[in-house]
Order: structure tokens, then C-alpha cells, then sequence
């Protein structure tokens, strides 16, 4: 299996950027598809963007496309996302999480196996 800790959250105007980072431990990295999702106050947890295990294909919720983009390093066993043009409903908690399954790439929660804790973002107006 794989853990899964991210980090890079905080507190941003509207308009402005920040980049998130989950850093994976254990299980061969590259072996999991991976993404991003998130989760507001009273809200479902939702997509955000996807990569598959090479990382040459994504995808990406209409929300955000455009404006964030999914990477990963392999050889440094990290998941990014790049988040630009902030909103404040971009506001809520954001997970990384790994998939086992072998498409290129996935957009619903259920379809993925591990969790990070999550780290917050809250885009002021």
C-alpha cells in the first residue's frame, strides 16, 4: 500500500496561486494512478483533476480547467497540483489519492483506494 501526506495549503487572495504537494511512501509510486479532490463545508468531497501512473495523460472537473494543473514526479514520489487564478469557491479541503485500477484515469472517490489527510485552502474575496 501506499501513504499519502500533502502539504502546500493555506490562505490566498482571489486571484492569486498556490501549489500543493503530496508526497507518497511505500509501494512503488509510479505503480498508482492518482488525483485530486475536494471537499467544502456541507458539500461532497468532488473531483478536481487526474493523472495517470506515467503521468503523460489528465484530466480535469470543468471547474477548474485552465486554471489548475496535475503533475507528478516520479523519481521523487510526489503529486502536484498548480493552482492558479484562485476563486473563493475554490475554498475547502483538498485530498490527493492513489488508484490501483489501470486506466489512464479516474473521477469518481469510490474508484480510488488511499487518502491523504488533506490539507485546507481558503481563497479570500
Amino acid at each position: 500500500q501506499v501513504q499519502l501526506v500533502e502539504s502546500g495549503g493555506g490562505l490566498v487572495q482571489a486571484g492569486g496561486s498556490l501549489r500543493l504537494s503530496c508526497a507518497a511512501s511505500g509501494r512503488t509510486f509510479s505503480t498508482y494512478g492518482m488525483g485530486w479532490f475536494r471537499q467544502a463545508p456541507g458539500k461532497e468531497r468532488e473531483f478536481v483533476a487526474a493523472i495517470n501512473r506515467s503521468g503523460y495523460s489528465t484530466y480535469y472537473a470543468d471547474s477548474v480547467k485552465g486554471r489548475f494543473t496535475i503533475s507528478r514526479d516520479n523519481a521523487k514520489n510526489t503529486l502536484y497540483l498548480q493552482m492558479g487564478t484562485l476563486k473563493p469557491e475554490d475554498t475547502a479541503v483538498y485530498y490527493c489519492a492513489a488508484t490501483q485500477r489501470v486506466g489512464a484515469w479516474y473521477t469518481g472517490p469510490t474508484e480510488y483506494d488511499y487518502w491523504g489527510q488533506g490539507t485546507q485552502v481558503t481563497v479570500s474575496s
